[in-house]
C-alpha cells in the first residue's frame, strides 16, 4: 500500500476535510519531506492547474498523482449527477470528463463523489440511481483509453441518499456494463453507516480501488477511536496494494495533520 495526501485548490471548500490548502508547490514540497509516495489535488477545474507546472511540481518531488477529485462540480459549480434538468446532468457529466482527461494521462484516477446527488426535488429514488448509473457507465468507459478505472465514493446519510454502504456500491457497479468502476472507500463515511467496517472492506474485495484513510472524528489518523487492526487485516486478504490516502481535517494544523498521517501509515502498514 502505497501513502498520499489530500491538496484543495477551491477556496469555496475551504474548512473541509482537506489537508494540505497553501497551494500545490508548497503541498507537494512537504509532501516530499515527509516522505509520501503521492498526492490526490481537489481543483476547480481542470483548467485550474497547467499539466506541465504539475509534472514539473511531481518529477522535481519524486511524487506521483494518485487521483483528481470532481467535487467543484458540485461545491462551485453546482452540476450534479442526479439533477432533474437533462441539460444540468449532461453538463456535470462533461466535467467528470474534463477531470478523466486531466487526470488519465498521469495514470491517475478521477472521483465521484459528492457530484452523485441525490433524489428528491423533482426526482424519484429510482430515477436518481437510473441517473448516476448512466453516468458511470458514461465515464467507466471514457476512463479506459487512460487505463485506469473511475473511482466512486458512497458517502454518509447526511451528504447523500444515493449509496451509502459499500454492499449497496457493489450492487450499483454489478448493473453497469463497463467493469471500469471501482470503490472508494472512505472510513469515515464507513465509520457512520457500516456495521463493521473491516467486514464492508471484504464485501467490497477487488472492487475497492481506493481508500481514504482518516479516523472516525475526520481527524488525522490516530485521532479518534477507530480501530485500525482489524481494517489493516482486511485490506491485507483482499489483497488492496493501492493508496491510502488522507482525506482529514488539518488538525491541528495542516503541517500537523501531514507528519500524523505518515507517522500513522509507517506504523499500521509495517506493523
Amino acid at each position: 500500500m502505497k501513502s498520499c495526501i489530500t491538496i484543495s485548490l477551491v477556496e469555496e471548500a475551504r474548512g473541509g476535510p482537506f489537508v494540505l490548502w497553501d497551494g500545490l508547490r508548497a503541498g507537494c514540497e512537504l509532501a516530499a519531506k515527509l516522505g509520501y509516495d503521492a498526492v490526490e489535488v481537489f481543483p476547480p477545474g481542470p483548467e485550474a492547474v497547467e499539466p506541465g507546472e504539475l509534472e514539473s511540481l511531481l518529477d522535481d518531488n519524486g511524487l506521483k498523482l494518485a487521483a483528481v477529485g470532481t467535487g467543484a462540480g458540485w461545491v462551485k459549480h453546482k452540476l450534479q449527477l442526479a439533477d432533474a434538468d437533462e441539460s444540468k446532468r449532461m453538463k456535470a457529466i462533461e466535467f467528470v470528463r474534463s477531470i478523466i482527461d486531466f487526470a488519465g494521462p498521469f495514470g491517475a484516477v478521477a472521483i465521484i463523489g459528492s457530484m452523485q446527488g441525490r433524489y428528491g426535488d423533482g426526482v424519484d429514488r429510482e430515477s436518481a440511481r437510473g441517473y448516476l448509473a448512466d453516468a458511470l457507465e458514461d465515464g467507466g468507459s471514457h476512463a479506459e483509453q487512460y487505463n485506469v478505472p473511475l473511482i466512486y465514493e458512497p458517502l454518509n446519510r447526511y451528504e447523500t441518499n444515493q449509496v451509502n454502504t459499500v454492499a449497496d456500491g457493489v450492487g450499483l457497479l454489478n448493473r453497469l456494463s463497463t467493469q471500469n468502476v471501482k470503490l472508494l472507500c472512505d472510513l469515515f463515511h464507513m465509520n457512520i453507516e457500516e456495521e463493521d467496517v473491516a467486514d464492508a472492506l471484504r464485501t467490497g474485495g477487488d472492487k475497492v480501488g481506493h481508500i481514504h484513510f482518516v479516523d472516525s472524528n475526520r481527524r488525522p489518523v490516530g485521532l479518534g477511536h477507530t480501530d485500525f487492526r482489524p481494517i489493516m487485516a482486511a485490506l491485507q486478504d483482499i489483497k488492496y496494494s493501492g493508496y491510502l490516502s488522507a482525506e482529514a481535517f488539518p488538525y491541528p494544523d495542516s503541517t500537523a495533520a501531514t507528519e500524523q498521517t505518515i507517522r500513522a501509515f509507517r506504523y499500521w502498514t509495517q506493523s
